[in-house]
């Protein structure tokens, strides 16, 4: 009992030292507090790397930002073709839709992302000393708490800077009021750099297990790591390396992609934690997470007009013919209400005290299909059929799997790249429906060997633009500056060191 009371309350302390500031980066704590009252024990350490996690789930007390993931799935989503406004829509959110983004948005607030990478960076700081406080602390334990805030921190990185492109990369932590707070941006590429710096670290010291489920989705483990770089080396275009780092996860037998069946949405969904689970945002019903309300109680957002059609294809002939993602999984046909985050199973949805549906950051089947995308790039650059052949085998093991209709298979023939990877952004778009991804697979196919294939994001765009916009639409997309976020006004008044966008200026 004594070791959770100091485990809440370092938590506490951790949020009641953010929410106090408004400062840049929401970075300033108070004074002295963190590093003279804690930093004793390793229960410390322990507190403060679960204040970790606890921070991308809610935001602290008296603090008035969305949450992370809400930020994860409006970055991810809003600009992706696959959702459109509900009738409660803020106009923020619909300037995004709309490619009509100015620095005054408040959805480019970074905030929450750089609250969190603070409490990172204290851990990754402060941590080490306490071994000398506590004999009790072993090198081990200590490195499996970095490896958790090096890989929490190197995700955050890479997703502002998949978001921003250019963000200003703070290594340490801000512990008093002489820090400095007037930060330039660093470039998008010495960002991932870091990231991968980072993770590789981490990738050291994880732990492979923690003993419990919950634990062993919720927390970093290796193979989250491992998915992480996957992820970082796509968009680096370093496909050699992509490929090392899924075979990690896939051949640790850890994980396996569930048959489709009535219970398999209840399964990998609405309880989560599942097999196909490498890590996930753990909401509880003791901390709800946001969806209920912005899906189905005062809807923002619903699934795009042809998303049911379009992405998962409808058997007009025979509707007992359906993807298991598509209908009572990702969307309710009709309504076009997404029902990921609040359905309970096939037929009824959660109370709302019950929506406890997690955030689905990695699951095997974004590993798989990372594979698969750095087997199609590989097999054009090596103009090896194989593995073009393995990347389409791949697509059609997840397409079983998950009873995919025939309306939405594709021909292709191993030697044809740009066919297979038009194919995987196909399946992503089916497989990780609303789960924030789609911008950013959309953006990182169309931008590599130097933006070859730009025209994917303008198709996406112009697919549900009204007419009288799409020479506008099209016009902007055309700036690859465009692509990513303006730095919020607020931190340009604040730090005098940043440089907006060139896009937005």
């Amino acid at each position: 009992m004594q070791t959770k009371i100091k485990t809440i309350l370092a938590i506490f302390i951790l949020f009641v030292a953010a929410s106090s500031c408004n400062d840049y980066l929401d970075l300033r704590p108070q004074d002295g507090i963190v590093r003279d009252e804690f930093w004793k024990t390793k229960e410390d350490v322990q507190a403060a790397v679960i204040g970790i996690y606890s921070s991308m789930l809610s935001s602290p007390p008296g603090v008035g930002d969305l949450t992370m993931t809400q930020y994860l799935f409006m970055h991810g989503e809003l600009r992706g073709g696959m959702v459109t406004e509900g009738p409660n829509v803020t106009d923020d959110a619909r300037d995004i839709m709309n490619t009509n983004v100015l620095p005054s948005n408040g959805l480019t607030d970074w905030g929450a992302f750089y609250r969190t990478i603070n409490y990172c960076n204290t851990v990754i700081a402060l941590a080490p000393a306490v071994r000398n406080e506590d004999p009790t602390f072993t090198q081990i334990q200590l490195n499996h708490f970095l490896s958790e805030a090096l890989a929490i921190r190197a995700y955050l990185y890479f997703t502002l800077a998949r978001t921003f492109k250019d963000v200003p990369l703070k290594l340490e932590p801000t512990l008093n009021d002489q820090d400095n707070f007037q930060l330039p941006t660093t470039p998008q590429n010495v960002v991932f750099d870091q990231v991968i710096e980072d993770l590789k670290l981490a990738e050291e010291y994880a732990v492979e297990d923690y003993g419990d489920v919950a634990s062993n989705k919720g927390r970093i483990t290796v193979y989250a790591i491992n998915a992480m770089l996957a992820d970082v080396y796509l968009w680096t275009e370093d496909y050699d390396q992509a490929l090392i780092a899924t075979t990690k996860v896939i051949d640790s037998n850890k994980y396996s992609l569930i048959d489709a069946s009535n219970s398999w949405f209840n399964t990998v969904y609405a309880r989560g934690n599942s097999s196909e689970s490498i890590f996930e945002f753990q909401y509880t019903t003791a901390n709800l997470g946001p969806f209920y309300n912005i899906f189905l109680q005062r809807p923002q957002f619903i699934a795009g007009p042809i998303v049911l059609e379009e992405v998962f294809g409808v058997d007009f002939d025979n509707p007992e013919n359906a993807d298991i993602r598509g209908v009572r999984a990702s969307l309710v046909a009709g309504t076009n209400e997404i029902y990921k985050f609040t359905g309970l199973n096939n037929a009824d949805r959660k109370a709302l005290q019950d929506s406890d549906t997690h955030w689905f950051v990695y699951r095997y089947a974004d590993v798989k299909l990372m594979r698969a995308e750095a087997l199609a790039r590989l097999g054009g650059i090596n103009e090896n059929i194989e593995q073009g052949q393995e990347a389409l085998d791949i697509i059609e093991e997840i397409r079983l799997k998950r009873e995919a209709i025939e309306l939405t298979e594709m021909t292709v023939f191993p030697d044809n790249t740009s066919g297979i990877l038009d194919y995987i952004l196909a399946e992503r778009a089916r497989e990780f429906a609303f789960e924030g991804k789609r911008w950013y697979d959309l953006l990182r196919m169309a931008r590599a060997n130097d933006y070859e294939r730009i025209d994917l994001l303008i198709s996406n765009a112009i697919a549900t633009a009204p007419p009288a916009q799409q020479q506008t639409i099209i016009a902007k997309l055309r700036d690859p500056n465009s692509h990513y976020l303006p730095i919020n006004t607020f931190e340009l008044f604040t730090n005098k060191a940043l440089v907006q966008n060139p896009f937005y200026k």
